[in-house]
Formats: structure tokens, sequence, C-alpha cells
């Protein structure tokens, strides 16, 4: 779910910045350029840890604009098939439930919510047990599995699965 991992990024800095404080400058924009962001197949950068090293930089004589290849360490946030993640419900309906881990957003098809009917006439609509006693509904946490993973250049989403042991409502 989380990793510690080595990335690259160029950083692009217009010509106001090339000053005294040049590295704080970099360091500010290669922050802003990819701290909560996906990045991918490597997932959310959550934080970057530190700039192992910034590379000589190249002018950009068509943009008026510096280059600086950057190697930095982050935190990266990324779903693993089979994982076991608490989520924040945010949608129920008749398909069934998304919730939120984090960034991610999960969906859970009605098919993997076991020994529980959509209810439409509740307010707000959720899922239920056929004795009332126990219900799934948007802002409930719930502890799910992570069936399938699909990443996109700037997003992942997920299914996910209520169905197993120690899984549904987690209060």
């Amino acid at each position: 779910m989380f990793f510690k991992l080595t990335l690259e990024h160029d950083v692009l800095l217009p010509p106001r910045f090339l000053g005294p404080q040049l590295a704080e400058s970099i360091r500010r924009k290669l922050y802003e350029d990819v701290e909560s962001k996906c990045i991918g197949k490597h997932g959310y950068i959550v934080s970057v840890i530190e700039i192992v090293k910034i590379g000589e930089g190249e002018i950009l004589v068509a943009r008026g604009e510096t280059l600086f290849p950057v190697t930095y360490r982050a935190l990266v946030f990324r779903p693993v098939k089979n994982e076991v993640v608490d989520a924040i419900v945010s949608t129920v309906t008749k398909m069934g439930i998304f919730a939120e881990v984090g960034p991610l957003r999960v969906f859970i098809h009605f098919q993997w919510i076991p020994n529980m009917v959509f209810d439409d006439t509740a307010n707000p609509p959720c899922f239920r047990t056929d004795d009332f006693a126990e219900k799934i509904q948007p802002e409930d946490s719930i502890r799910i599995r992570i069936l399938g993973v699909r990443v996109q250049a700037s997003s992942i989403a997920a299914t996910g699965s209520l169905a197993g042991d120690f899984l549904g409502y987690a209060g």
C-alpha cells in the first residue's frame, strides 16, 4: 500500500527564479508538481521525503525556461490486489457502493456485498441486512478487500469486495 520509491522529475523554472535561492525554488516547484498527484504506474505521491540529486540545468531557448532533472525519494500510495483496507463510503446506489481510501476511489458491486440488500426507501439510501441489524450508508467506515486495480496516467481506480471474514461495516 505505501512504498518508498526513488523517482525522477523534470522541473521547469522561469528565469525569475534563477538566482541565489535556486535550490529552494527547485525544491518548492518539485513539491508543487508531484505531491498529492498520481504518477501513473507508481501511484499517488503522498510526500517527497528527500531530494537526492538536482541535475545540471538546460536552457530551453524556444521557451525561455530552464529544465532541471531532479532525482528524489518519495512516499507513494499504491493499492495492491487482495489487500484489505479501511474505507469511507461516499455514495450508495442500487449497483453498489463507492468508497474512498485516501485519494483512491473503490467501487464495490452489489454482488460482492453479501447478506445485504439495497434499501432505496431509506434516507440516505443504504445497503442493509434483512433484519435491519446492520446498514451501510454514506460516511460509514467499512473494511474491504481490493479485487482489482486500474491504473491510468493521472488516476487509479479499484474494485473491492465485502465478502470475507472480518470485512464489512467497521463503525
